[in-house]
């Protein structure tokens, strides 16, 4: 069973944090990290989550939205994205907040990250 969770890539973190509060309610739920500078943001309005990322202009050509896709096993599922005409972005890594990560893009080139909780460290 998955996940969905929409991610907004954003340079304006703050003024996203206060749209979505203000216009529907939004409570943070989590920040990485949780003291500094944000680079995520998790909002929960009603029963969905949201994420905000700070992507920022010299990042490039970033896409604006992503998916993250919570599934059973990052490694199983990510090696089964070319075949179905997908494309990997790198290997899959542990990070820091308890989640193991692999950069993807469906087969019309829209960002997905796939996740898996891991032990944190």
């Amino acid at each position: 069973m998955s996940t969905i969770q929409p991610v907004i890539l954003t340079a304006d973190l703050d003024t996203l944090r206060r749209f979505y509060t203000d216009l529907f309610g939004a409570e943070e739920i989590f920040r990485v990290p949780e003291e500094g500078p944000v680079f995520y943001l998790g909002l929960r309005i009603g029963d969905t989550d949201l994420g905000l990322v700070t992507k920022t202009p010299e990042d490039g050509a970033a896409p604006r939205i992503l998916l993250s896709i919570d599934v059973d096993d990052v490694d199983e599922t990510l090696g089964r994205v070319e075949a179905l005409g997908g494309s990997v972005g790198g290997d899959p890594k542990n990070m820091p907040w308890g989640q193991r990560v692999a950069h993807i893009r469906d087969p019309d080139g829209n960002a997905v990250n796939l996740t898996q909780p891991v032990s944190a460290g």
